[in-house]
């Protein structure tokens, strides 16, 4: 038996949390990726969705949308049937194959990711989805892009915008859009994570704001018994 001293012993707590928080954080979307390549069936969407849902409700929390917000974004894009689409923040690619899979062969989606191993993660979960026809995931930061979107991609407006990514730049990437004229009469947003972590500048703009109309629905933090609230946002002047 070795017997370390209180300074070794405080050094190693600090190695191995090091390494416990490393094995959180940086495997746990290669630990999602490996339980859809084990549970789901390749080329079917909702089996993909049940294979995250089941992992991240029984083994490991993780900040996609979950299946009760999921099922609210669902409703919204078959009611909006949008042709053109924007999601900030792709992660895992969790609500990017809900979204995808609901929309017409005709459809324009892009996904935006900042971090480029959480876009490789999700761009394998897209291909199992069978969806990498219908997605352009794009790297890089989302103030960067939008001002390219039109002429990159030869979008005019985008039906539908969904915002889950980092909360500080809710705000400003919306005025950002709004000032790069992605956005008009019947456009529709729908922000996650308002309340938790919560956007309350990006609340109080579109609450204050005459060119929105804004409502919310009442839910669950992903995976968790925690109220949260998913706001759905129709511009209408």
């Amino acid at each position: 038996m070795i017997w370390l001293g209180l300074a070794q012993q405080q050094q190693l707590s600090e190695v191995l949390l090091g390494w416990v928080k490393l094995v959180q954080f940086v495997s746990l979307r290669q630990r999602i990726l490996s339980a859809v390549q084990k549970n789901a069936t390749r080329g079917d969407p909702r089996s993909v969705i049940r294979a995250i849902d089941q992992f991240c409700s029984q083994k490991e929390w993780a900040m996609n949308v979950g299946n009760e917000k999921g099922c609210i974004l669902d409703s919204v894009v078959s009611e909006v049937n949008p042709a053109t689409v924007l999601e900030l923040g792709t992660y895992c690619g969790y609500s990017t194959v809900r979204i995808a899979s609901l929309l017409p062969p005709y459809a324009k989606f892009i996904t935006l990711e900042f971090n480029p191993d959480f876009a490789a993660v999700a761009r394998q979960v897209i291909a199992w989805a069978g969806l990498e026809d219908k997605v352009q995931l794009v790297e890089g930061a989302s103030s960067d892009w939008i001002p390219k979107i039109k002429e990159q991609f030869g979008i005019k407006t985008f039906d539908l915008v969904f915002l889950d990514h980092w909360k500080e730049h809710y705000l400003s990437d919306t005025k950002l859009m709004e000032e790069c004229g992605l956005l008009r009469k019947g456009s529709v947003l729908l922000a996650d994570n308002v309340i938790c972590p919560g956007a309350p500048d990006y609340v109080e703009y579109v609450r204050s704001s005459p060119r929105y109309k804004s409502h919310y629905f009442r839910s669950h933090l992903e995976y968790t018994k925690a109220e949260e609230n998913l706001w759905y946002l129709g511009i209408i002047e």
